[in-house]
């Protein structure tokens, strides 16, 4: 199914702590929120999944918390993927199960609450989401600043930055000022307007109140508001670890200066990906990735799914789900795995449907925190031979013959008599293909045999 070969992983920039250290620190940052969410976890209170106000009462009292400090810790728990919420119901995501034995899935979790540091602390209230939104799209131009500094960064020098990159972001939008309606501003514009044209067009405004706020204060324009929101974004970083700021500077703690390595290497991924994947239709790049083993693909997967918004993402991977090519059916779902939470509603909306329903249900075991070995439990013996019948041509399209023979011995069933009637029974569409490839490749005589009849009689219509 894989040529074996991978690229070589890349290293850190010097210096960087190795991973274990790296997961003790996102630990301490995550402390309280794994508290809540072992609590939560433990205390199945329906309310907790919004956290009611007599929840927080509760949860203050037993963790011996401030009401402000479990609601911050309730949000990261939330954000780093420690609980998940179903419905009204709150469970344990799979990197609390996770969280004292695999330093992976820890620091997964912190760099998820790095991703979501604008909501950890929320802007201004009087500011225009628009400007705050350019904000927060800026704001890895300052990180890379940061990181290529490898030390303490002026809070001019950031702000320089952060004013040339949202002044970017205008023209990349083409954003012109307005022009003045009337002679004088067509005539600072170099346009010319007839006299009367002009007047016209320019508005009354003898009687018209002041552009102003609530509070009659003139409307703050964005360059001005740009000072105070990077403190914001400085704060926000901060407050996930990811910076330490001095007077009138900002440093990049070692979590934060190995996420924002991680986060340029996600990016030379998506512009330099194997065979171009990066560029391709969920379909090619699947296929593209069939060669590569797990962690690589995954890489490709995060980088392809990077380029997409999630929605069309999610929808052309289960488009290609319910393809004929078996191979292609179980990569989306590898890759449904790397987009996370925001696929589950989709993904429950196939599990009605025959091809897709054994994946659908073992990608929502997973996600609701079942171990991947035992996550094959919740299918019935219908769905696991569905699943086997399925898998095998996957290998009969793409494999080696012996892997097909091998992959007799994952049947559920315990004997080939057994499996061969249930195989028959299910209606899987390559069921004969399957058998047939089967039969070719398997050295047993006897066994090929009687394989091949089965395969006849599934063909016939015979029982």
């Amino acid at each position: 199914m894989t040529d074996g070969r991978s690229r070589p992983a890349p290293r850190p920039p010097e210096g960087t702590p190795p991973p274990a250290e790296l997961a003790r620190q996102a630990r301490a940052v995550l402390a309280d929120a794994v508290r809540i969410a072992r609590w939560a976890a433990a205390d199945r209170d329906p309310g907790a999944g919004h956290l009611a106000a007599h929840t927080q009462e509760r949860a203050s009292a037993a963790l011996d918390l401030t009401a402000e400090q479990v609601r911050a810790s309730w949000d990261r728990a939330r954000l780093a993927g420690l609980v998940e919420l179903h419905g009204g119901t709150v469970r344990p995501g799979w990197r609390l199960q996770a969280w004292d034995r695999d330093d992976s899935a820890v620091l997964r979790g912190w760099v998820a609450l790095f991703d979501a540091w604008s909501l950890v602390h929320p802007a201004p209230d009087d500011v225009a989401p628009a400007t705050v939104a350019e904000v927060v799209e800026a704001v890895p131009q300052v990180l890379s600043l940061l990181q290529l500094s490898a030390g303490p960064v002026t809070a001019p020098a950031l702000l320089d930055l952060l004013q040339q990159r949202v002044a970017e972001l205008h023209e990349e939008r083409c954003e012109v000022p307005e022009v003045p309606y009337g002679p004088e501003g067509a005539e600072a514009s170099g346009t010319a307007v007839p006299a009367d044209e002009g007047m016209e067009a320019a508005p009354d405004t003898t009687d018209a109140p002041d552009v102003s706020d609530a509070t009659g204060a003139p409307e703050a324009s964005a360059e001005a508001l740009l000072p105070p929101l990077l403190d914001w974004a400085l704060e926000g970083l901060a407050a996930v670890g990811a910076l330490t700021l001095g007077k009138g500077q900002a440093t990049l703690t070692p979590l934060g200066n190995w996420a924002v390595w991680v986060k340029l290497e996600q990016i030379c991924v998506a512009a330099q990906s194997p065979a171009g994947n990066i560029e391709q239709h969920a379909q090619d790049m699947l296929r593209g990735c069939a060669r590569l083993t797990p962690g690589p693909a995954r890489a490709e997967y995060r980088a392809w799914l990077a380029a997409r918004t999630v929605g069309s993402a999610i929808t052309e991977l289960l488009a290609v789900a319910r393809g004929e090519d078996a191979l292609l059916r179980g990569l989306a779902f590898e890759a449904l795995r790397v987009v996370g939470a925001p696929a589950e509603p989709s993904v429950r909306a196939v599990v009605n449907d025959t091809s897709l329903r054994p994946y659908a249900l073992l990608w929502l075991a997973e996600y609701e925190g079942a171990d991947p070995d035992d996550a094959a439990d919740v299918l019935t013996r219908e769905e696991a031979t569905w699943l086997w019948v399925d898998t095998a041509a996957a290998v009969a399209d793409h494999g080696e013959t012996d892997l097909l023979v091998r992959h007799l011995e994952s049947a559920v069933q315990g004997t080939v008599p057994a499996l061969l009637r249930e195989v028959r029974a299910i209606g899987h569409p390559r069921t004969v293909q399957v058998l047939v490839a089967l039969a070719a490749a398997h050295p047993d005589p006897a066994l090929a045999k009687a394989v091949r009849r089965a395969a006849f009689q599934v063909h016939t219509g015979g029982a």
